[in-house]
């Protein structure tokens, strides 16, 4: 069963781990901390030196057990995120063979990305809260798992323009709805916050913010477009989640929302 771990305890266990995990963890350590602070999303570096992070370690993104491991860990942080700090986040680190990391175009890792997505709903068993709409057009639509709303974001070895979306792992952190109730377009705080990160990310990638990226409370801002990021600008014309609901009910999966 896959367990969540906090940075404290990796810093003091990290080698008793397997090699690839332990690699994940530093190579993700000296990208999030890096001494000039460069990286652009300043809570989730903020959360990494304050411990409020849980890091969870799952397999190839391709096999039958990602997606349960997944799942498990998302239950396991559902149950204690608020307990863990404001700058929260569910940090994942997926086990990413040579084949997978070198063979795949960006367009791949986003098809696998929504596939764990899929997979993942496909197990969860608890409704989804009333006030999220289950249509990914809808502006309150997020994806959720027993009970929580989350926005998740995808990081893949692939990318090269967009640096803020390279990882030499598939990666996908969750962050939890809550986390956004001061971090948004409608406080000065989240204002100002959003103009940090939007200068950060200028200096950061080799191309422009993507187009789909949005502020948490924005109009008309759709939740799934900012999941994935492409290294250009273009985005699928429909949310891929909708496509692996109608997949999984045409084998007769029952698919959750």
């Amino acid at each position: 069963m896959a367990h969540l771990n906090t940075k404290v305890w990796l810093d003091e266990h990290l080698a008793e781990l397997p090699y690839w995990q332990q690699d994940a963890f530093r190579q993700f350590t000296s990208m999030i901390a890096d001494p000039e602070g460069k990286y652009p999303c300043i809570p989730g570096r903020q959360g990494f030196l304050s411990n409020h992070l849980r890091f969870g370690f799952v397999a190839d993104p391709r096999s039958e057990e990602s997606a349960i491991e997944v799942a498990q860990l998302l239950r396991q942080y559902g149950e204690c995120s608020r307990d863990t700090g404001k700058y929260a986040s569910l940090v994942l680190f997926f086990e990413t063979p040579e084949d997978l990391a070198e063979g795949f175009s960006i367009e791949e890792y986003e098809n696998l990305f929504w596939s764990i997505l899929g997979r993942v709903s496909a197990v969860d068993t608890v409704p989804w809260p009333n006030e999220i709409s289950t249509d990914p057009s809808h502006p309150s639509w997020e994806f959720c798992f027993d009970g929580h709303p989350y926005f998740a974001f995808c990081a893949t070895p692939a990318h090269e323009l967009r640096r803020s979306r390279h990882t030499p792992y598939f990666f996908i952190a969750f962050q939890p709805r809550w986390v956004f109730e001061n971090i948004n377009d409608s406080t000065a705080f989240g204002r100002n916050m959003k103009k940090q990160i939007r200068k950060k990310l200028a200096d950061y990638d080799s191309v422009p913010a993507h187009p789909s990226l949005q502020w948490y409370g924005q109009e008309d801002s759709l939740e799934w477009k900012q999941y994935f990021l492409r290294d250009d600008e273009s985005a699928p014309s429909k949310c891929p989640y909708t496509y692996m609901k109608n997949k999984f009910k045409a084998i007769g999966i029952k698919f959750h929302s």
